[in-house]
């Protein structure tokens, strides 16, 4: 698959993720770059990207081929160089501002010229909150506004997010949530059509079988149920719109400084991951987010051999299966080990609530 192939039936000029739905903490848990590593890392909204300058790294290579996300990390990356910790959330939309426009006014000058010229000309979408404006934020937003009021009250809605014990928030699930309506109305919006129409782009689900809104409702179900979705920022945003108090990984308050502190080491590539390892050498870890979902068994296999020889001794890939089984080690175990414990363990903490499995290799040649 080349890239022309891919834009003939993906729309490139629009931005696909306003932000990493993928958990940060599992993604460095699981590969636990060693201070001066070498990271390769999916670019999407950048954010997982930039949660790894906070590991002191040698250099980042966020890659991606959609020219419109590089545009949007760039401008994450200058807003992270020249913006104090609350000046950033306000202009990226954490938190209100109402002089997002002027700062960009005097950020603009540092954005390279097609970046510049993509932001001057969707100045709206600065204006409010670019956190907002992907195509899979919008997908949310809708759900949290036009379908979750036919089910639950506000009030409800915030119950479900206020601090109870375990039992607690079973009980809330059973009793008070998951009510027909929910189920109905769940099933609906995330089936397949749905999220191919507003949310993710039916090329990506080419590779999928079974019924898509019956496996979300059911990894859904198990989050809900639990404690840890009364601090889910993922989950928070699916079901209001907004992340509230909640924070993702690199813009926590503990970890903005190393992340500002090393944003320079932080490089962006329009191309596959293929051609980051031709430019920058070997990677001692890489961030591969859901790359193989879309591919088929040919050019998985043929992508991951591609990976492994890119790949230093003992370094780590690490990638989320959605809804297609892939893994590396399975296809090439005499190169890849699969770290099968960690993998599990990371799974069932995973904030991303609606991925099957959050897999983690070893290259052991």
């Amino acid at each position: 698959m080349t890239k022309e192939d891919l834009t003939k039936r993906v729309n490139f000029d629009i931005i696909r993720y306003a932000n990493c739905w993928e958990d940060a903490d599992i993604l460095l848990a699981g590969l636990s770059p060693a201070p001066g590593s070498k990271v390769l890392s999916i670019g999407s909204a950048g954010d997982n990207s930039f949660s790894f300058l906070a590991t002191d790294p040698e250099l980042v290579a966020a890659v991606d081929i959609n020219p419109t996300q590089l545009f949007l990390i760039e401008l994450k990356k200058v807003c992270i160089q020249n913006l104090e910790w609350e000046e950033v959330l306000g202009f990226l939309g954490f938190r209100q501002s109402e002089s997002r426009l002027p700062c960009f006014q005097a950020l603009k000058s540092q954005l390279s010229s097609a970046t510049r010229a993509y932001w001057e000309s969707n100045l709206a979408m600065i204006a409010n909150g670019v956190i907002h404006q992907g195509k899979f934020e919008r997908y949310f937003q809708l759900f949290s506004s036009k379908i979750l009021p036919w089910i639950h009250s506000r009030r409800v809605v915030e119950v479900l997010f206020k601090p109870k014990t375990a039992e607690e928030q079973e009980h809330f699930y059973q009793d008070h949530w998951n009510t027909w309506r929910w189920r109905l109305l769940f099933r609906i919006f995330f089936s397949r059509y749905v999220m191919g129409r507003y949310g993710r782009d039916p090329e990506f689900q080419k590779q999928v079988q079974g019924s898509v809104s019956k496996f979300i409702f059911k990894k859904a179900a198990v989050q809900l149920a639990s404690v840890a979705a009364q601090d889910n920022y993922i989950l928070r945003y699916t079901l209001t719109g907004s992340f509230g108090g909640l924070l993702p990984h690199y813009l926590q308050k503990e970890h903005y400084p190393r992340v500002r502190a090393n944003v320079d080491r932080l490089h962006l590539k329009e191309c596959y991951v293929q051609g980051a390892i031709a430019h920058y050498g070997k990677f001692h870890c890489m961030n591969l987010s859901d790359i193989f979902e879309y591919m088929d068994a040919g050019l998985f296999r043929e992508t991951a051999r591609t990976l492994v020889a890119g790949t230093e001794e003992d370094g780590r890939l690490a990638y989320w299966n959605l809804m297609v089984p892939r893994r590396i080690s399975q296809i090439l175990p005499d190169h890849v080990e699969h770290i099968h414990a960690e993998s599990e363990r990371l799974t069932a903490i995973d904030k991303g609530f609606f991925y099957k499995g959050f897999i983690v290799d070893k290259v052991v040649r």
